[in-house]
Parts: structure tokens; C-alpha cells; sequence
């Protein structure tokens, strides 16, 4: 590898944009692509590929014009943020960090948010505006707001709705969420921000209990990762 091409991958990483390295395996070309920004002379067939790749985090050989390429992705990591230390975040969060989230419940009610009742996951006790301000959601994030309170949840979506994050899940009855779109309105936000949430969150799996409602979230988080357009 070329030393320009690793302090281009090193940039990116520590940037956390998604690029892939595209190689051809005899040796004698290498490029850095990132997806807005692919460098001239690369062919259309090999940006599909690593369109592709980068999407479904899978790395591969795909073949152009007689040649062997290995298309390796290079993606941030998949965050989930979780407003809410309730019962369905007991579930969620487990789930998510198997399904290679890097979890962190945020809820500033000590009550709610006792270490214990989360092992092995980062708990955030500041405010949820303020945590997701600091972790600044990105095109690889899914946020997920569970508490019911508006006074939690809307300020975190005012900063979600914000950001890029791929996914952003609001729990509650569809009237819940009615008068959450209401507030968000006459907070500022138009309807193509409103069309960004999912709520009631989840997909419709008839979930009960708070174990099969944390399924049928993450189910959906899956999906908008993707599969986006569908």
C-alpha cells in the first residue's frame, strides 16, 4: 500500500467518513474512494461496486475489463442512541450491541439510569439534547427516543432531526405521535424533517411486550439501514 493511500484511509477514519479501498490484485492500482467524492478515471462499474459494499458492509472481488479487484469497505461504526432507560431499553440495548451497535442510553433520572440495570453499555446521565449535541449523530447512527416525556424526547429530536442520522424512532400511539409532529411544526421543522421519524416506532410485528417491541425497533432500524429506499 502506497503511503498517500493509508494516510488517505487514516484520515477518513479518524474523520468517520465512510470510504473504501479499491485494489487491483496484480498489484498496479489503488484508489481511495469516498462515496461523494469518487476520483476521476475510476469506472462506473467499480463506484457500483463500491456503492455496494459500503452499504452492506461487505468487502469483496469483483472483476472489470480482465482485471481481479478487491473492494474493501471502510465504514464508521454503527452507533444506536437511546433516549429512555426504561424496560423496553433493557432489551434493546443488548440486542442492538449483538446486532454491532455501540449502544449509550442517555436519561438524566439517576433513578432510571442505574449502571446495573445496563451492564456492559455506556449510560449518559446529561441531558438528552446536550449528550447528542456532544456525540453528534452521523450517517451511521440510529437514534431512538423512548420515554414519553416531550421534555426528553423533543429535545433530543430537535438535534436528531438535525444531524444525519440514518434512523430516528419516536415510541408512543400514533395520537402521541400526532402531537409530537404538532410541536415539531411549531418548533420550526417542515414536513420533509417530519417525514424523517418513525413513529410509532418499530415495525408493525403486533409486539406486546417490551422485549418484542425492542425487536420489532430494531427490526426496523435494520431495514432503514439497508434497505432505505424501502
Amino acid at each position: 500500500m502506497k503511503l498517500e493511500t493509508l494516510d488517505a484511509l487514516l484520515a477518513a477514519r479518524a474523520a468517520k467518513r465512510a470510504v473504501a479501498l479499491v485494489t487491483a490484485l496484480d498489484g498496479h492500482s489503488e484508489w481511495v474512494v469516498e462515496p461523494g467524492a469518487p476520483p476521476s478515471g475510476l469506472p462506473a462499474d467499480l463506484l457500483e461496486a463500491v456503492r455496494q459494499a459500503l452499504a452492506s458492509d461487505r468487502s469483496g472481488v469483483v472483476e472489470h475489463d480482465g482485471r481481479d479487484w478487491f473492494v474493501q469497505a471502510h465504514n464508521p461504526p454503527l452507533r444506536m442512541l437511546i433516549v429512555g432507560a426504561v424496560h423496553i431499553t433493557q432489551a434493546l440495548a443488548p440486542m442492538a450491541a449483538m446486532a454491532g451497535y455501540e449502544v449509550t442510553v442517555i436519561d438524566p433520572r439517576r433513578g432510571f439510569a442505574a449502571a446495573e440495570r445496563f451492564p456492559g453499555v455506556r449510560v449518559d446521565g446529561d441531558w438528552p439534547d446536550e449528550a447528542l449535541e456532544r456525540l453528534v449523530p452521523d450517517a451511521r447512527t440510529a437514534v431512538v427516543t423512548l420515554t414519553h416525556d416531550p421534555k426528553l424526547d423533543d429535545p433530543a429530536l430537535h438535534v436528531a432531526l438535525r444531524s444525519e442520522a440514518f434512523y430516528i424512532g419516536c415510541l408512543g400511539s400514533r395520537r402521541t405521535h400526532a402531537a409530537r409532529l404538532d410541536r415539531l411544526r411549531n418548533a420550526g421543522f417542515d414536513d420533509a424533517d417530519c417525514a424523517r421519524l418513525h413513529g410509532p416506532a418499530g415495525l408493525d410485528l403486533g409486539a406486546r411486550s417490551p422485549a418484542e417491541i425492542a425487536v420489532s425497533v430494531l427490526a426496523e432500524t435494520v431495514r432503514a439501514l439497508r434497505r432505505p429506499e424501502g
